[in-house]
């Protein structure tokens, strides 16, 4: 079977059982997306649901961010880890909304990309979440997945986005990523995957090398 072919089929599967999959950080504006994925970094999106429902409140928009004592912004996002370079990003990063793009977040990918503390996977998030742009977001889950499964073999989140976007339909990049995301979660964990009950073995490379 030809690598397409089978993400084709792997596509339709986790659809159908995950028809609501969808970025699970809590946000109501841009910036709020965009705070909560770099915080999502090396954290779990559960804790920084946690985290962000008081940093929400605190700071509201991206002039609360620029001007906020690093070290008070530091205590508050300190359970998410990280949090001395995380502070210092989404401050540098709000500050440079302000000076360049009248503190709001920008729609493409090169503007994205020049903010402080966002890579690839962040600037895909946001244009696909908020601005509905294609866009395969690469994060450990969809690492892991993709290599077990046999659509890639690269642990570089470049080449795993390159590898994707070759196999899939473009308005599903962003939905393959969270239909990974909660494959991940219930059924194929890092340590322990369930095989015995995952409905896409039949087409994964990792399951059918270990039965055999």
């Amino acid at each position: 079977m030809r690598k397409k072919e089978k993400a084709e089929i792997i596509l339709s599967e986790l659809k159908s059982l995950y028809p609501d999959a969808t970025c699970t950080l809590d946000y109501k504006t841009p910036l709020e997306l965009l705070i909560a994925t770099q915080l999502a970094a090396q954290c779990t999106d559960a804790r920084v649901n946690i985290v962000t429902k008081e940093l929400f409140k605190k700071y509201r928009n991206a002039e609360d961010y620029a001007g906020a004592d690093i070290s008070e912004l530091e205590q508050d996002i300190k359970s998410t880890g990280f949090f001395r370079n995380k502070a210092r990003n989404i401050k540098e990063c709000c500050i440079k909304l302000l000076r360049d793009y009248e503190g709001k977040v920008p729609d493409n990918m090169e503007a994205l990309l020049s903010l402080p503390g966002v890579g690839r996977k962040t600037a895909n998030v946001i244009l696909s979440t908020v601005f509905s742009k294609p866009g395969v977001i690469v994060d450990t889950h969809c690492t892991r997945l993709a290599n077990r499964i046999g659509l890639t073999k690269s642990k570089n989140p470049d080449i795993i986005e390159r590898d994707l976007m070759k196999l899939l339909p473009e308005n599903e990049w962003a939905n393959f990523s969270h239909y990974l995301v909660y494959h991940g979660r219930a059924v194929c964990h890092a340590r322990r995957p369930k095989c015995e009950i995952c409905s896409i073995m039949p087409y994964c490379a990792y399951a059918n090398k270990n039965i055999k």
